[in-house]
């Protein structure tokens, strides 16, 4: 099997091109633009194999993609490219718009007019693959706002985006299922709650409080730290993902999450005790946490019920959040090379020298 990645430099995408060479025997084309957030050197330990490709292509340019659909014939496409970092969509969302709306409608485009093309057998087997949000939900209500069961996300539950970047992934995913229902084009839609693990971009919580704490800078949590997140280990989510692209019926929506509900100010505490640990130092790392000005328009709580994907496809997480965040803390301890280059800004210089359309 062939699979067309976008985004496969970024944190997500470079996770499941991981996962499908080391556990796979199916083929990978990395379609990459390489903004700030690709870096290739999250793929150097897959980046010799024959069964990997990459081609520097932006998916807003038509022609481009079509030349990478003529020459690898992709048996599926695994949409992951996307601007989403949410603070940089409040202060800069045209690159939002451009790459998460016009983008994905480049791309649907391109796959609709490769798939049109078929054969009959293939043309019935091919998939297309949209990675998405759960941000397109909005919020949930809070602990402090209402007593008992507290309601999840589920795959029916309203679109109620909240800030430019969970915008602009609403309005892709009501694309990508726009170019199924009149064109037939063979779509699936996942919506995952947040990723964390290692290669994950220091702008990110879990990595830059790490960043941070090491080189003795503050802490900061926005407002009283009480936002609610489901955080679900980059890994597991590579693992849903392959397996929804090659089991999931056409026109179905998943939601994956990792059953892991915290509090952000629960997280940074973790983290800092996982610190103490593993790099103790004089004082304790909780001590460098600075509290400030909370975000405009900041969600109060996110949380996936990912019955359906466990229930149909067999999924479920093998990390628990305190299994994971060890795992990454560790990584990011035992590989502050890459994180240096990340911060630095030299991975771009070095990644193009050593493998810019190398393959």
């Amino acid at each position: 099997m062939k699979i067309l990645i976008t985004g496969g430099a970024g944190f997500i995408g470079s996770a499941v091109v991981r996962h499908i060479i080391d556990n796979t025997n199916d083929e990978v084309i990395n379609v990459d633009k390489l903004t700030y957030a690709g870096n290739l050197e999250s793929l150097d330990a897959v980046s010799q194999n024959e069964r990997y490709n990459f081609r520097k292509v932006d998916i807003c340019d038509g022609v481009a993609l079509q030349a990478v659909f003529n020459e690898f014939a992709p048996d599926a496409v695994m949409h992951l490219a996307a601007e989403s970092h949410v603070d940089r969509s409040i202060t800069g969302p045209a690159e939002f718009v451009q790459t998460n709306v016009v983008g994905t409608y480049a791309l649907l485009e391109a796959s609709r007019q490769y798939w049109s093309a078929l054969p009959a057998e293939k043309k019935a087997a091919f998939r297309f693959h949209h990675i998405s949000t759960d941000e397109v939900y909005g919020d949930l209500p809070h602990p402090d706002e209402m007593a008992g069961e507290l309601p999840l996300f589920t795959e029916t539950t309203p679109y109620a985006p909240s800030s430019p970047y969970s915008s602009t992934k609403a309005a892709s995913d009501h694309l990508v299922r726009a170019w199924g229902r009149t064109y037939g084009l063979p779509v699936i839609v996942t919506n995952c709650s947040n990723n964390y693990g290692p290669y994950h971009f220091p702008e990110k919580l879990i990595p830059l409080i790490i960043s941070n704490a090491l080189e003795g800078k503050p802490l900061p949590i926005y407002g009283k730290g009480d936002q609610i997140r489901d955080w679900l280990y980059v890994e597991d989510h590579a693992r849903a993902l392959y397996t929804v692209v090659t089991k999931a019926a056409t026109g179905t929506t998943y939601n994956i999450g990792g059953h892991n509900e915290k509090k952000n100010l629960d997280v940074v505490l973790k983290v800092c005790e996982l610190l103490d640990e593993l790099r103790p130092k004089d004082t304790a790392y909780a001590e460098q946490i600075v509290y400030v000005q909370d975000r405009p328009g900041h969600d109060r709580r996110y949380a996936i019920d990912a019955d359906k994907i466990k229930k149909e496809l067999g999924w479920s997480p093998q990390e628990t959040f305190e299994s994971g965040l060890r795992k990454t803390v560790e990584w990011y301890l035992n590989n502050q090379t890459w994180v240096e280059h990340v911060k630095s800004g030299s991975y771009q210089n070095w990644l193009k020298e050593n493998y810019e359309n190398r393959k």
